[in-house]
């Protein structure tokens, strides 16, 4: 897994610089982002991208489509292998509205269902598995969808540099103690649960998913405002949580006031924690270079471990069982 890891800037740029077809939709006022598991994680990525825009996005991690969809909703599916069944149960609804739609796999039964049915479909390859291959098609994905998403070159271009000096520090290149994957690794503790503001949420959720395929270990993330309001309560028992802040560079002011009161409750009260933040930059800068940082410092943690990050035997025994 980690060769293709260490290429991840490589192929981003690969990814956005090939001759792919864009896709042109007009009117769009409504995303709807449906997939699960790592192909499930473009919704969530793209979520943050657009929620400081006009775009209202809805993301679906199961089989029933939202009634709002309209004429000018886009419905994106997106399953890396093809055969994800929640996706293609969910695409076959899509005959009840009238409506735009796009889906993204490297084949399977989703691209044969949308060449029967006429239906806009990308063919983009698979990287090992559908968590590894999350840096192709995102950035496939941004090109693709260039006319509507807000991303401008320069902001591609800006990201992809970021992860090239990110892999530099993080790569199986340097398995030294300076590598702040490995540190991150290394801190990681009982039972994580991550912390996040406002615009980082698709960050949060992915380090969450890759510590329970990567490391086999259970992880939490809630959003920090909220959790002011009810998860905090939990810390007055003691437990084998981890807490980890994640925090982006310029958090609103009323979230960084919140990150200083809840550093110094732990400490009052002597609860190790964890803390990551993101560089300075735009919306797709930050979020990958959490993204690949928190990655690798979760295959770290399974080497770390000694556990195999590869193998997800409970996914497949579900799947297995599922008709």
């Amino acid at each position: 897994m980690y060769e293709i890891y260490d290429k991840w800037p490589e192929i981003a740029k690969k990814s956005y610089n090939s001759d792919i077809q864009v896709a042109e939709f007009k009117d769009i006022d409504h995303i709807v982002f449906v997939g699960m598991g790592g192909s499930g994680a473009m919704g969530d990525m793209f979520s943050s991208i657009l929620s400081k825009t006009n775009t209202h996005v809805s993301v679906v991690k199961g089989y029933v489509l939202p009634k709002t969809i309209d004429k000018n909703s886009l419905v994106i599916f997106t399953s890396v292998s093809g055969n994800t069944i929640e996706t293609l149960s969910a695409i076959k609804e899509i005959k009840k509205y009238d409506c735009n739609t796009i889906s993204f796999s490297s084949g399977g039964l989703l691209e044969k269902y949308c060449k029967k049915n006429n239906f806009e479909h990308r063919k983009i390859i698979k990287n090992h598995s559908p968590r590894a291959s999350f840096i192709t098609y995102l950035y496939s994905m941004i090109k693709i969808l260039e006319d509507i998403v807000p991303i401008k070159k320069n902001q591609v271009t800006n990201s992809i540099k970021e992860l090239k000096i990110l892999n530099k520090k993080i790569s199986s290149k340097n398995l030294t103690d300076k590598n702040p994957a490995i540190k991150i690794a290394k801190e990681i503790s009982g039972i994580p649960l991550i912390y996040y503001p406002w615009g980082l949420q698709a960050s949060a959720i992915r380090f969450k998913n890759s510590l329970q395929e990567n490391t086999k270990m259970h992880a939490i993330v809630e959003d920090v405002v909220e959790a002011s309001h009810n998860g905090v309560v939990a810390w007055e028992k003691k437990s084998e949580v981890f807490p980890i802040i994640l925090k982006g560079y310029d958090d609103y002011i009323k979230t960084k006031e919140r990150w200083e009161i809840m550093k110094t409750y732990f400490k009052n009260n002597e609860i190790k924690y964890g803390e990551i933040s993101s560089i300075k930059g735009d919306i797709l800068s930050k979020l990958i270079y959490l993204v690949y940082l928190l990655d690798y410092s979760t295959i770290y943690k399974a080497v770390l471990n000694k556990i195999d990050p590869t193998p997800v035997k409970s996914i497949d025994y579900i799947k297995s069982q599922l008709k």
